[in-house]
């Protein structure tokens, strides 16, 4: 019986309100009699803004790297509008993913069986949708330099961000991509935009080179970024694996979201490179949606996406398959049972809010032992 150390981040807005269904989650875990978790707390975003003057603090950043994985929240809101670029809630998680080095965004678009109503497209363009994209999370516009304001005289300024993407970065997420893929329904495409970018150009040499001399049994097929938005809305079970980079993977990810029916059903992991040593990799895991802090402190936030975050972290990280079905079954069943979230809410169902969901999540959980 292994002991795993998890690192929770709650954040901002409903970011505590979720991670609580998340530790109920866990706390059910341990009860089992198998694997144990061992959880720290710490803050993030603009809640250690507030306590430390910045995103994440020194301290936090040695709890996260010696954890076997970080569980994530949500950070941001508009009382941290003002505060100086280098500390805003969100340079929290940039932080995380750039020192534990988590090149590899999973990002994986469902739609439930008893939510396919809740979609705004029609029944039968996401009934059964089951996508996998799969973003670089380490390089391309958002870290590379210079990323800058400067002032170009006579009352002008100019901003710039720089597109930078090495070879080795993208054979990387390729495997990643290629691996996964022969795991599922053995398709990958890739997309970029090549007809205007030249890492674009660049990126799609790379993959077709992997693709060709290490996975020649994946079917490969590459697409223009936007014209990958477009089909995503027209006919999206056309794909099974996409493979982006960090911008367009940000983009495209939100767009598989909202097919699903909502942001806040959707997990997702972000995984570094396996230890030479040990063979395990630094992982994080968080919703895909935001802080809301719209609704934050009225109960009324989707908890789903949290804890598919944590099914996702017993599947990636500890190999614990059998209970990571079973997370994402108990999900299932409660949705089966009509209990809905505002969010996802449509007529003829029973509204509940987040410790509703949680709860009903882990009676799901119980009455399958």
């Amino acid at each position: 019986m292994a002991t795993h150390k998890l690192l929770l981040l709650p954040g901002d807005g409903i970011g505590p309100e979720i991670m609580a269904q998340a530790k109920n989650v866990i706390g059910w875990l341990n009860a089992q009699g198998g694997d144990q978790f061992e959880c720290e707390e710490d803050l993030v975003g603009g809640s250690a803004y507030d306590a430390h003057g910045q995103s994440i603090s020194e301290a936090a950043m040695e709890r996260a790297m010696a954890a076997d994985a970080v569980l994530f929240g949500a950070v941001g809101g508009p009382k941290w509008d003002s505060v100086a670029y280098e500390a805003r809630p969100e340079a929290g998680l940039l932080r995380l993913r750039k020192d534990l080095q988590l090149f590899a965004n999973l990002r994986p678009a469902i739609c439930y069986p008893a939510l396919a109503d809740s979609s705004s497209l029609k029944h039968e363009v996401v009934e059964g949708l089951d996508i996998l994209i799969i973003r670089e999370l380490t390089g391309g516009v958002y870290f590379g330099e210079p990323k800058e304001i400067i002032d170009i005289g006579n009352g002008q300024k100019r901003g710039i961000d720089t597109q930078v993407y090495d070879t080795f970065e993208i054979e990387r997420i390729a495997r990643i991509a290629f691996e996964l893929a022969r795991t599922r329904g053995n398709k990958v495409t890739s997309t970029e935009k090549r007809n205007v970018m030249k890492s674009g150009v660049l990126w799609n040499e790379v993959v077709t080179q992997i693709g060709a001399r290490e996975y020649s049994d994946v079917t490969l097929d590459h697409m223009l970024a936007d014209a990958c938005a477009m089909q995503l809305v027209r006919w999206p079970k056309q794909f099974d694996v996409i493979l982006c980079d960090n911008l367009f993977g940000d983009m495209l990810s939100d767009v598989a979201a909202m097919l699903t029916g909502s942001l806040g059903m959707l997990p997702s992991a972000s995984l570094g490179a396996p230890d030479a040593t040990s063979g395990k990799r630094k992982a994080l895991y968080e919703p895909v949606h935001g802080s809301a802090p719209d609704i934050a402190g009225t109960g009324a936030a989707n908890p789903i996406a949290m804890i598919a975050s944590l099914g996702m972290c017993l599947r990636y990280s500890f190999n614990m398959i059998d209970m990571a079905d079973r997370v994402d079954a108990a999900i299932s069943a409660a949705l089966d049972k009509g209990l809905r979230t505002p969010d996802i809410l449509s007529e003829g169902k029973t509204k509940v809010g987040t410790t509703e969901m949680g709860a009903a999540i882990l009676a799901e959980l119980n009455a399958a032992q």
